[in-house]
Formats: structure tokens, sequence, C-alpha cells
């Protein structure tokens, strides 16, 4: 499916969840790895504030962009953040989603000229 970049640079975005490590079985506990690279995957909730409207995410980080000093509550940013829209059957019903993808989470503003 299609990779859509998301401009966050007049978004506030606030830590709502402490990173967590991204589990891919939830029956025997296995962490979800990076496809390419094989590296740990964690998530982190944020709430998206932009243009007056609020959106709480799961974003999807590799472990070794997670930063220190990350604070619930905090203002965060997301540099690279893209969202993947998805879709799946499961026990005959389908489902669908966006799934959210950040290269690191970081404490406090992200200037976009370092995003490049």
């Amino acid at each position: 499916m299609r990779v859509i970049r998301v401009d966050a640079s007049t978004a506030t975005i606030l830590l709502t969840e402490a990173p967590a490590p991204k589990v891919r079985d939830r029956q025997t506990g296995e962490i979800a790895k990076d496809a390419m690279t094989g590296e740990a995957l964690m998530t982190v909730g944020v709430v998206y504030i932009d243009e007056g409207e609020s959106s709480l995410i799961q974003v999807t980080v590799p472990e070794s962009g997670v930063t220190e000093g990350l604070t619930v509550g905090a203002p965060v940013s997301l540099p690279g953040l893209v969202a993947r829209p998805w879709q799946s059957v499961f026990n005959g019903r389908e489902r669908h989603g966006i799934a959210y993808r950040a290269t690191a989470v970081a404490s406090g503003a992200f200037s976009m000229a370092q995003a490049g």
C-alpha cells in the first residue's frame, strides 16, 4: 500500500503513552522487528493537534529512535512521520485503518529543516 508523508510542521504533538515494545504476537509475547533492519520496534501514544482538530494515534518507531527524557503530557516531535492505510480479513471480518510510523520520537519542538 501507499505510504503518505505527514506534514506535522504546524501540529502540536503531546505524548500520551510512554514508549513500549510493539508486540507482534500477543500469545507468545514476540516483539515486532523492522523487516529491513531487524531492529526492535516500539509504540508511543500521542495526541496530534492541528487546525483545531485532535486525534489520538499510536506511532511505531525503531527502538534506537526513542530519545531520553520523554515525559507523558509533554510536547514531542515525530521526524519522518508517515501514514500507511491498511486492510485485512480476520475470522471473516474485514478490518481497516491507518498505521503511523516515524523515524524517532524526541522531546520538545523539532525543526522541520532537520527532518530532511
